[in-house]
């Protein structure tokens, strides 16, 4: 099932040019999917649109050393990032940018929030036909999408839309990528968060401090390394088995 035309490369029509908000993601990146959670909440409590677009790790990355530069087993899990995000540019492309929102919501669920049954090893199970299907079929679409995983056209939306987020907020980010007031507005990679705030009013709090931040042409960057392990069922469940 193809949806560009014969150049492979995707009608922009299809993007949401009247979101509030953009957020650049990859489904292999627990990180951003952990802030995907938290903005969710905030764009219920504030009435916001978001545009979930595209960044891929495997793009960004594909000029360094998986070998020195990488733990073992990131670059087969940004490969799968590829190919789960090949699908979501085939099913954006017939379906628009609205259908993104209910697919990364199933790809995050999926992946992120095993059932008791699941692999114990998660990459085991990313970006097979058997989880694609599924993801689809809970997002509520075709499950013909899934051939597009190895379709290599789509590469060339998720080349563009990787090298846009980037010339954003500069070189040296990963995922996710976040611009308020597309596409002219302040872009952030991050916040990167280890849980969720667990109060509406805390999740807005966080919200206005990164708008503010992001708000000055002269700040660059916080960062701490030391934080709490990813509150996720996913490395909950393992840290238990463990």
């Amino acid at each position: 099932m193809s949806a560009t035309g014969n150049d492979g490369a995707m009608d922009t029509d299809l993007v949401n040019r009247s979101a509030d908000i953009e957020f650049f993601w990859d489904p292999v990146c627990p990180f951003a999917w952990q802030t995907s959670r938290w903005l969710r909440r905030v764009a219920d409590l504030r009435e916001l649109v978001v545009d979930w677009r595209f960044i891929n790790l495997s793009i960004l990355n594909e000029k360094r050393d998986y070998d020195s530069e990488f733990p073992e087993g990131y670059q087969e899990s940004h490969d799968m990032g590829r190919r789960m995000l090949r699908v979501a540019a085939a099913v954006r492309a017939v379906e628009g940018s609205t259908a993104m929102d209910a697919l990364y919501q199933a790809f995050g669920e999926t992946i992120w929030h095993p059932s008791d049954g699941a692999s114990a090893d998660h990459r085991a199970a990313m970006a097979t036909p058997e989880h694609l299907t599924n993801v689809l079929e809970i997002a509520g679409f075709d499950h013909l999408y899934a051939d597009s995983a190895t379709d290599r056209q789509f590469d060339a939306v998720l080349r563009a839309e990787t090298a846009e987020a980037v010339a954003r907020t500069g070189s040296d980010v990963g995922t996710p990528i976040i611009t308020f007031g597309p596409p002219d507005g302040p872009s952030i990679f991050g916040p990167v968060i280890s849980a969720v705030p667990e109060t509406d009013e805390e999740c807005l709090s966080l919200y206005d401090a990164t708008l503010t931040l992001c708000r000055f042409d002269t700040f660059s960057e916080l960062k701490r390394s030391d934080r709490p392990r990813l509150d996720l069922p996913l490395f909950t469940r393992d840290l238990k088995q463990g």
